[in-house]
């Protein structure tokens, strides 16, 4: 259950995404939906072997180098979806940036509302 209530809040958060920054586009929640799990796919299995491949680049960088890893993860989500367009890196930056905001508010929303109901 908390899994599918996460993945909804994310499908919906990648919508907020589209209607704050232009240069990210949505057609559909259906879309967002498949948009949401084809981004948790790329950073459950790719994300890892990027961050592995390029830890002096990240280690250089002080740990910046994530930030353009995760826009990869967002622009190539796009390149592999019709409803969910990203025109550019610096689009995919900037979106990915704010996605992983509200990703984060969603986790400690959940967190909270989840410990409460099973204390209960």
């Amino acid at each position: 259950m908390k899994i599918l209530v996460r993945w909804l809040l994310l499908a919906a958060a990648l919508l907020l995404v589209a209607y704050l920054y232009p240069g990210v586009a949505i057609t559909s929640f259906g879309s967002a939906m498949i948009a949401a799990f084809v981004i948790g796919v790329f950073n459950t299995l790719l994300r890892p072997i990027l961050v592995l491949l390029t830890l002096p680049v990240t280690l250089l960088t002080l740990g910046l180098f994530l930030f353009v890893i995760n826009a990869l993860m967002f622009w190539a989500a796009a390149q592999v979806l019709d409803g969910f367009a990203v025109n550019g890196f610096v689009a995919a930056l900037i979106g990915s940036l704010i996605y992983s905001v509200i990703g984060m508010v969603i986790d400690v929303a959940m967190e909270r509302l989840f410990s409460r109901s099973s204390a209960a």
